[in-house]
């Protein structure tokens, strides 16, 4: 199974603001019980976006103009806290593609990363920025491309930054381990028979 290149992303985006947003805000511990990751989507954000009777909360999520956003904007140190790797699942499984963020947990950004979520960092103005146009009107697209590095909405632009090694492995479709292992799947047979260890 080759691997998507993932060069860039274009969506619509929310904005989700705050600092140190952790994993445990991202997806609550009670509602990783499941034995997949399907359905934690329903999940995401739950205890800031739902009382307890399950009625909502104000939460830019729970907004109707913004349930087709692909992409979430925040702040710094985003899924920070536990190194649970339902966050970012989370994420994936609500439809959100990319994140947008002054920085990132390391855990989590690794953790994003396999699963094919690019996870940039932009200035604290330039966020906000994309943040207004969004707003101003929430059907706006914005595009965050990894080879040049920027991200484009409403007639602008912002530069991005992403570790270069993520960088690498999501435009050129090696950003799943498991995946490259599959796919190599006759190179390690070959080389398995030729370990005298492995020939009993």
């Amino acid at each position: 199974m080759a691997l998507a290149k993932i060069t860039s992303v274009t969506g619509r985006a929310v904005n989700v603001p705050g600092n140190d947003i952790d994993t445990d805000r991202i997806i609550p511990a009670r509602f990783m019980k499941c034995v997949v990751f399907d359905g934690l989507g329903e999940f995401l954000f739950n205890d800031v976006r739902r009382n307890l009777d399950g009625t909502e909360k104000p939460h830019p999520l729970n907004e109707a103009r913004f349930k087709k956003a692909t992409i979430l904007l925040s702040g710094a140190n985003f899924g920070c806290g536990s190194s649970r790797e339902h966050a970012p699942q989370a994420i994936a499984k609500y439809g959100l593609k990319a994140i947008i963020a002054e920085n990132f947990a390391e855990i989590f950004f690794g953790n994003s990363t396999t699963l094919g979520i690019p996870c940039v960092t932009a200035a604290r103005e330039d966020i906000a920025k994309i943040a207004a146009a969004v707003e101003a009107d929430p059907k706006t697209d914005v595009t965050i491309d990894l080879v040049e590095l920027e991200a484009r909405f409403a007639g602008q632009s912002v530069k991005i930054a992403q570790r270069e090694s993520a960088r690498d492995a999501l435009v050129n479709g090696r950003w799943d381990a498991i995946g490259e292992l599959i796919d190599g799947k006759a190179d390690v047979l070959k080389t398995a028979a030729t370990l005298p260890y492995l020939a009993a």
